[in-house]
């Protein structure tokens, strides 16, 4: 399912137009990000949790060339899923 799809499905299921539908998606996203940006974690209970990790910097290997690589630490954006929806799937 890409962006329209859902914002098909959001507008078939609220009553919403599908403008307002995607205003909504869009800003439920932003607020996300938003939180992830600040290092904050976001929990939708019986959806999942959101969340920021770090990684350390590594050693890689280039695989063509077999030249030693660094790469850098950086923060990670995570999604765990919850039990509800874990249980929906299986």
């Amino acid at each position: 399912m890409n962006k329209n799809e859902l914002i098909s499905s959001i507008a078939s299921s609220t009553g919403l137009t599908k403008t307002d539908s995607a205003k909504a998606l869009d800003a439920l996203v932003s607020s996300i990000t938003n939180a992830l940006k600040k290092g904050d974690e976001v929990r939708l209970v019986g959806f999942g949790t959101f969340a920021v990790t770090k990684r350390a910097a590594t050693t890689g290997r280039n695989p063509r060339t077999g030249a030693a690589i660094k790469i850098p630490a950086r923060k990670q954006a995570k999604f765990k899923a919850g039990k509800a929806l874990q249980d929906s799937v299986n």
